[in-house]
């Protein structure tokens, strides 16, 4: 008997996944413990396998999809079985209440309903590819450009068109080979999810009798209003609005998304790049390596007078204006709303100290010419930050309405940037590991999650969070507390100064830190002292060695 599979829920966090990459494909033989798909969840990229066996009969989430918890992932069974019942779902019953709902004195109007028997169904061999969901969030997307036109031969996983999300622009590869019979979507025109994309099949086949035919209950050119409206032999180009990039030609640019960032951050006009990619595509360095050219200005004409001097032309800017509106991924929307409520419930207020760093470049140097040793300043924050919570404990609480819970363990949230925004990845009894120990895990973490390859369990249950921005010379910032814990501390740069020490003007490095605290449950004399006790043990670094 055919089995089901749902989008599982790989955190406790995902409402949503989205297929990354599907390691089956249907017809395949699959084996209990098989690994099925990559699904990226909202923390990770993560393998799900396979717990039953049997044949893959059915792919419901197409490679780039997103879907909620739950929703139809495959159907695996035996070979040849029958799942036309569990495709149905509730799509069937729609088309049979469609015909009867009809009044007879408006069969005009019914008609594209009940189509004649001999279109009603596609015939053999022909596709009609849809608007994919290519993210969790997406509801629309946008055709960037078409790779295939109307008539060209398409194989399996030849790359059908560029498609903007809300994330990003994608790649859409065919699952389906023959000849490319129709386009329901021209370049710069958005269309729901679902919406007819195009059509494929043998060549010579009826299109119209394939879009009249009943998908899912209604027809796909009842999903496409554009098209009533239109004459049955006018190209779908001439109902497309203004392309989205015009070159000087009039025809579409090609573009990758990061190089349209970067023309608009340069104000270059895509329209004077030459593009070295497939297809004249221009690409990341056809824009940065892009010379203007010097186009001679237009003289002012004299103004003749009898004792006027000339007027000396003025050269004015002469620039497009353009702006880009990009939808937010699912992390970025994590992000803002898991901050937004930590900045919006909890009472924050912010510390901040001066930290004489001398000693602590001084230990550094001496551990960093040890034999397969690297410690990074940050590693000894964590690890003073760790020593100083076993010193503070109310500072490694969290607020529970009525009550406050103190946490024995420490485990330290280490922030780090990635491309869609930011992530935690969280160090496990930092205060029981050494300084090497400590920067050893850290990078581990950082770069798995940079490459997506970290867990969701590595994400969560921090006590305490170290944001550091000094790399990026940033000499001092506030944090909004990672909820659910009481602080956080923002890192700066070290910087060389001038300073007094015994009464003399000395040459000396400092750091400044922030330490932002919950004021439900870190009083601002708690958070001095833990400040203070921090200050200590990076001023005097052996005493973190000991």
């Amino acid at each position: 008997m055919a089995e089901v599979i749902n989008m599982p829920r790989l955190s406790d966090t995902m409402e949503e996944g989205t297929v990354a990459k599907w390691l089956k494909k249907v017809g395949d033989k699959v084996e209990e413990g098989d690994i099925l798909a990559e699904i990226e969840t909202d923390k990770a990229t993560m393998e799900f396998e396979s717990f039953h066996e049997g044949t893959l009969l059915h792919i419901g989430i197409q490679e780039g999809d997103g879907a909620p918890v739950d929703s139809l992932l495959a159907i695996i069974g035996e070979d040849g079985e029958d799942i036309t019942g569990l495709l149905a779902g509730g799509t069937q019953p729609t088309a049979e209440t469609a015909t009867p709902a009809a009044p007879e004195e408006k069969s005009e109007e019914a008609a594209p309903v009940a189509p004649p028997a001999a279109s009603a169904e596609i015939p053999e061999g022909v596709e009609i590819v849809k608007m994919p969901r290519l993210s969790d969030t997406m509801e629309e997307g946008t055709v960037a450009s078409w790779l295939k036109k109307v008539g060209d031969t398409v194989e399996e996983g030849d790359i059908l068109a560029e498609i903007e999300t809300d994330k990003a622009t994608m790649e859409f590869e065919s699952f389906y080979a023959g000849t490319l019979l129709h386009i329901g979507i021209q370049e710069g025109e958005s269309a729901p999810v679902d919406e007819v994309l195009a059509v494929i099949g043998p060549a010579g086949t009826d299109v119209n009798a394939v879009l009249s035919a009943p998908v899912g209950g209604t027809s796909a050119a009842e999903s496409a209003p554009k098209a009533e409206s239109a004459p049955a032999d006018t190209p779908k180009a001439q109902e497309t609005t203004a392309p989205a990039v015009p070159s000087q030609n009039g025809q579409r640019i090609l573009a990758s998304p990061l190089a349209k960032k970067i023309a608009v951050e340069k104000g270059i006009n895509l329209a004077d790049v030459t593009g070295s990619g497939d297809h004249g595509r221009i690409i990341k360095r056809d824009v940065e390596n892009y010379q203007p050219s010097q186009a001679p200005k237009t003289e002012a004409a004299p103004v003749e007078t009898a004792a006027a001097a000339p007027i000396v032309p003025i050269s004015l800017p002469v620039g497009e204006e353009s702006v880009e509106e990009v939808k937010n991924s699912t992390m970025r929307k994590v992000i803002a709303k898991r901050l937004g409520e930590s900045k919006f419930s909890a009472p924050h207020y912010y510390l901040t100290i001066e930290v004489d760093m001398d000693d602590a470049k001084a230990s550094r140097a001496q551990i960093n010419d040890l034999p397969d040793t690297k410690v990074s300043f940050n590693d000894m924050v964590l690890k003073a930050c760790a020593m100083a919570l076993k010193k503070h404990p109310q500072v490694n609480t969290t607020w529970n309405g009525d009550s406050t819970i103190y946490k024995h363990h420490i485990h330290m949230g280490v922030a780090v940037a990635v491309d869609e925004g930011l992530v935690v990845p969280v160090l496990k009894f930092a205060d029981q590991l050494s300084l090497t120990q400590i920067g050893a895990a850290v990078k581990d973490l950082a770069g798995r999650a940079r490459t997506k390859k970290i867990k969701p369990d590595e994400m969560e249950g921090s006590t305490f969070t170290v944001s550091n921005l000094g790399m990026f010379g940033i000499l001092e910032f506030t944090s909004i507390i990672n909820q659910p814990n009481s602080a956080i501390l923002s890192v700066g740069a070290i910087v060389d100064k001038p300073l007094v020490k015994n009464g003399e003007i000395v040459a000396g490095s400092t750091m400044k830190v922030t330490l932002a605290c919950d004021h439900r449950t870190v009083d601002g004399a708690t958070g001095a002292q833990f400040l203070q006790t921090l200050r200590a043990y990076l001023e005097n670094p052996v005493t973190m060695l000991a």
